[in-house]
């Protein structure tokens, strides 16, 4: 096991140093220059060649893309001084830029959001299960009747809405046209400053519009496996030998049918964690994924480049977490 996480590991450092540098090549040899989004921003627009040709100098984008890389992966382990006109900026390590819009160290900002979208990732995973699960248990349990096709009919239903209309609606229901006292306030309140059943009002609807869509494919998926699972012949022979129902479906059964579903919740974590765009945006949290939207639309580049790295290392994690996991649920899986 130790020998397979180390490895993993390795992989993933790999891979995390293969994204940075296609992020870092897509901005240098882009359509129009990297230094062009602070130079419009500091001239109101009026950015000419030679003012650009400034801007370029300072950033160092007038030297070998190499050499830039090297800067920029030396600067998160030690830390740089960047230097933006002629405005020098401290950047500790590790150093993932200056913004373009605050001036603010990439990592600061990155580091005050994360609260935020762990906070709505976790009370969305955790409703994803709490629902979705054992009402995929239930349906697999009743397979045929009229209780499963309808529910099998109404996830279906809701699952072909897009996601951000759905959580739109739950917004504007559940806020303006129905408001909830107490919940209406959307919005990430620290426990620190505001204690914890502000923040608990703030992101409850967040979490509803997140647990309600989600759990659909979680039940779809529970339900499939749990199906393949009680057709097994060891279920079979546990049946034959008197076993509880109760025990078949819950201790044999569930814990194969939850393989295929845990790989789907690694990996939709992990999405979560690396910023729930639509939700924070609709719900006026600030997160990561509020924070690399609005990166994109102002060209802030370092935040998207930040954004877009902690993204791979998330998802990285959440995969490797993913497949130790599997020799916990399945003993016919072996990690070699």
């Amino acid at each position: 096991m130790f020998a397979y996480v180390v490895k993993r590991l390795i992989s993933g450092v790999l891979v995390v140093t293969l994204v940075s540098m296609a992020i870092f090549l897509l901005f240098w040899y882009g359509p129009s220059s990297p230094a062009q989004p602070i130079c419009d921003r500091e001239t109101s627009n009026r950015c000419t060649q030679t003012k650009l040709a400034v801007y370029e100098k300072t950033l160092g984008y007038d030297n070998p893309v190499y050499e830039e890389y090297g800067k920029y992966v030396k600067g998160i382990f030690v830390g740089r001084t960047l230097t933006i006109a002629s405005n020098d900026y401290e950047c500790g390590a590790p150093c993932l830029g200056v913004s373009y819009r605050t001036k603010q160290p990439v990592k600061e900002e990155l580091v005050s959001r994360m609260p935020a979208t762990f906070s709505v990732a976790i009370g969305g995973a955790f409703l994803y299960l709490l629902f979705g699960v054992p009402i995929g248990v239930a349906a697999a349990r009743r397979r045929g009747t009229v209780a499963d096709k309808a529910l099998v009919s109404s996830f279906l239903f809701i699952s072909s809405i897009p996601y951000y209309l759905f959580a739109l609606l739950t917004w504007l229901y559940l806020t303006i046209t129905f408001p909830i006292p107490f919940f209406s306030d959307t919005g990430y309140f620290s426990i620190a400053q505001n204690g914890p059943l502000k923040w608990f009002g703030g992101l409850f609807l967040a979490w509803v519009a997140l647990g309600i869509f989600g759990c659909t494919q979680y039940t779809r998926f529970t339900r499939g496996a749990m199906v393949e699972a009680l057709s097994e012949d060891y279920i079979r022979t546990a049946k034959a030998k008197g076993l509880p129902t109760r025990t078949i479906v819950y201790k044999h059964g569930l814990r194969a049918a939850l393989v295929p579903v845990v790989t789907i919740f690694g990996i939709d974590f992990g999405t979560l964690l690396a910023g729930t765009i639509f939700t924070e945006r609709i719900f006026d949290i600030q997160g990561i994924g509020y924070w690399s939207l609005q990166a994109v639309q102002g060209r802030d580049l370092p935040v998207v480049q930040a954004t877009a790295l902690f993204s791979a290392v998330v998802l990285i994690i959440a995969n490797l977490l993913v497949d130790v996991v599997y020799s916990v649920l399945d003993p016919r899986v072996r990690l070699s």
